[in-house]
């Protein structure tokens, strides 16, 4: 594994996107978000119109889906869809999707192998300094209060359009978390990886957070 690798835990809205970015500029690295290839997995999936409970149907779409990540951009089968999977109905389907064991199976080879052909780079989800990347250099598992969590994404959803209620934004992260719980999948910071640096971003900014991160990864 290439030296230069930086795995960025944390559950949904604890900012984790947003600082993985932040990082990989700072350092000139790529950067890969997981959780837009599990999203871009069940558009598939839901284009192919397959039951997303058959498991082996969905890892059937996993293996042979084109999907790409580059620059922020994601694409499947050559279409731009990093708008599409961020819809309401990507997310409501996406934890069935990500809770198939053969499904994650598929994607965490994907993501090594990612990694592999890019020498390196920021890669943030969950899971990652746990079970995608243990051996990463550096690990960060980046959490937040549930109440700045919520509030961070009821300010995505507005930037994007979408008129959601913030109880109903904070009901679907505790829904998230649970089904992730289910799974043992990280979500809170006693999950992390032994050796991660735990940050609390809820009263900090992105670029402090960011600059932390920078620092430490010398």
């Amino acid at each position: 594994m290439a030296a230069r690798v930086i795995a960025i835990d944390g559950p949904a809205g604890s900012g984790k996107s947003t600082v993985s970015r932040g990082v990989a500029d700072a350092l000139g690295l790529p950067t890969l978000d997981t959780g837009a290839m599990y999203r871009a997995i069940t558009l598939a999936a839901m284009d192919a119109g397959v039951d997303l409970a058959d498991e082996e149907a969905v890892a059937a779409v996993a293996r042979v889906a084109p999907v790409v990540l580059e620059d922020g951009r994601v694409e499947l089968a050559g279409r731009d869809v990093s708008g599409a999977i961020r819809g309401p109905e990507v997310t409501g389907a996406v934890s069935q999707v990500s809770s198939h064991p053969a499904v994650r199976t598929v994607l965490v080879d994907r993501q090594r192998s990612w990694v592999r052909e890019h020498g390196g780079g920021v890669v943030e989800g969950r899971d990652i300094g746990t079970v995608v990347l243990p051996d990463a250099p550096l690990k960060v598992f980046i959490t937040a209060r549930d109440e700045v969590r919520a509030a961070r994404r009821h300010r995505d959803e507005h930037a994007a359009a979408r008129a959601v209620a913030v109880d109903h934004v904070r009901d679907a992260l505790t829904e998230r978390d649970r089904a992730d719980a289910t799974l043992g999948r990280a979500t809170r910071p006693e999950d992390a990886a032994p050796d991660a640096v735990v940050i609390d971003s809820s009263d900090r900014t992105a670029a402090d957070v960011i600059a932390e991160i920078v620092e430490r990864a010398g």
